[in-house]
C-alpha cells in the first residue's frame, strides 16, 4: 500500500485535513509561503480591450454591473485581509471563500443561482525538467464577469487567452463571460499535453537504458515515474468528472451555444486520460522489462561460465588422476606415464588438444558469438 506521506499531493490534503481539524466553517487557511495578493482585471468588448491592476478589491465590484466582459484575476494567495475583503465584495458564500482559499481542494462544481462555482486544476511542466508541479486555480462565474482566483502569480497556462484577447483573435472579443471561462479551461487542460510529452520522452529513455543497461538508478526511476504518474492520473480524472457535471448543469449563466464547445473540452479531457493511462500501462511494464533484461543479463553470465567450465572438466580430471601420487614400485597397478621421459609434455599436449578441440566445437556451434561477458 503506498504511503499517502510520499505524495506530494497527497501530502497538501493530509496537511489541509490536519490543520482544518476542529475548525468552524469558513476558517480561511493562509500557507506562510503563499505569494502576495494582486488583483488584475482584463476589461474588454468587441472594440476595446484594457488590463488594469486593481489596488482595492472594492474596486473590482464596479466590474460587474458594465456591458464589457470582465476578467477579475486575483494572483497569490498570501494576504487574507484583501482575500476577505474580496469576498465580501463579490458576495461570496463563506464555505466558498474558504474552497479558494484553503488549496489543495478536489474538483468541483457547484451552482449558487447567480454565481457558479468551479475549481480546476492546472498542470505544468516541472521548472527543473522532471516531472510537473500544479496549481489550483478558481472559478466564480457571473452574468458579465468572471472572476479567477490562482496560487501563484506568474505561472499559468493563460497566456494565449490573453493573447487573444488583446490581439482580437477568434471569438473572444465577441462572446461573453461564459465563453471566457470555457477558454481558461480548455487552456488548463491544453496545459497537460505538454507534460505528457514530457513523460512520453522519459518512458523511451528509461526503455532504451533498461535494454541497454540496466541498473538499480534505472529501477528507482522507473518507480518514481510510477508514483507520478498515478499523481497525473488523479488529477485529470477528477478534472474530466468535474468538466461532466460542468455539462450536466443547467445553469443560466453558460448558454447552450459555449456548452457545445465544453464538450469538445471534455472529450480532450478523456483524451489526456487515456494517455495517462497507457503511459501507466507502460510504466508497469517496464517493470518486467527491467526484470527480463537482467535475467538475461545473468544468464549471458551463466552462459559464459558454463562454457568455461566445461572446456576445464576434462582437464581437470586429467590432472587429478595423474595427481593421486601413487608409488609404482610399491603398487603392482602403475601409471608408465610417470616414468616415461615425454609423460609431462605428452599429458600437457593432450590437455591443450583436448581444450582446443571443444573451443573450436563451441564456436563451430555458435557458442561464443551468443554469449558476452
Amino acid at each position: 500500500m503506498t504511503n499517502p506521506l510520499s505524495d506530494p499531493l497527497q501530502q497538501g490534503y493530509v496537511d489541509y485535513f490536519y490543520d482544518q481539524a476542529g475548525s468552524s466553517p469558513g476558517t480561511l487557511t493562509i500557507d506562510e509561503d503563499a505569494s502576495p495578493t494582486r488583483i488584475v482585471v482584463i476589461d474588454y468588448n468587441p472594440h476595446q480591450a484594457r488590463r488594469i491592476i486593481v489596488e482595492q478589491p472594492e474596486e473590482s465590484a464596479d466590474y460587474l454591473t458594465t456591458e464589457t466582459v470582465s476578467w477579475i484575476d486575483v494572483q497569490g494567495l498570501g494576504d487574507e485581509d484583501i482575500l476577505r475583503r474580496l469576498g465580501q465584495t463579490f458576495d461570496l458564500h463563506p464555505l466558498v471563500l474558504e474552497d479558494v482559499v484553503n488549496v489543495p481542494q478536489r474538483q468541483k462544481v457547484e451552482d449558487f443561482d447567480d454565481q457558479l462555482l468551479i475549481i480546476a486544476r492546472m498542470v505544468l511542466p516541472h521548472p527543473e525538467g522532471v516531472g510537473f508541479v500544479s496549481e489550483q486555480v478558481s472559478f466564480i462565474l457571473h452574468q458579465q464577469a468572471l472572476l479567477t482566483i490562482q496560487e501563484e502569480p506568474f505561472h499559468d497556462s493563460f497566456g494565449p487567452v490573453r493573447k487573444r484577447i488583446r490581439l482580437q483573435k477568434g471569438l473572444m472579443r465577441k462572446m461573453g463571460a461564459d465563453f471566457l471561462t470555457y477558454a481558461l479551461l480548455d487552456a488548463i487542460i491544453d496545459g497537460f499535453f505538454p507534460v505528457l510529452e514530457l513523460y512520453g520522452e522519459r518512458l523511451e529513455t528509461l526503455e532504451d537504458e533498461i535494454l541497454d543497461n540496466p541498473t538499480r538508478e534505472t529501477l528507482n526511476q522507473v518507480h518514481s515515474l510510477k508514483r507520478e504518474l498515478m499523481n497525473l492520473r488523479r488529477l485529470s480524472w477528477s478534472q474530466r468528472d468535474a468538466l461532466s457535471a460542468l455539462l450536466r448543469e443547467d445553469s443560466p449563466l453558460i448558454s447552450q451555444e459555449v456548452k457545445v464547445y465544453l464538450r469538445d473540452c471534455y472529450d480532450h479531457s478523456i483524451q489526456i486520460l487515456d494517455m495517462v493511462e497507457t503511459y501507466r500501462d507502460f510504466a508497469a511494464s517496464l517493470m518486467d522489462v527491467y526484470l527480463s533484461s537482467v535475467s538475461n543479463k545473468m544468464n549471458e553470465v551463466m552462459k559464459v561460465l558454463t562454457v568455461i567450465s566445461t572446456i576445464f572438466i576434462p582437464l581437470t580430471f586429467i590432472s587429478g588422476l595423474y595427481g593421486m601420487n601413487f608409488n609404482p614400485q610399491v603398487s603392482p597397478f602403475n601409471m608408465p606415464e610417470l616414468s616415461w621421459y615425454w609423460g609431462y609434455p605428452a599429458v600437457i599436449a593432450t590437455m591443450l588438444l583436448i581444450s582446443g578441440s571443444l573451443s573450436y566445437l563451441f564456436w563451430r556451434r555458435g557458442w561464443f558469438s551468443k554469449v558476452s561477458p
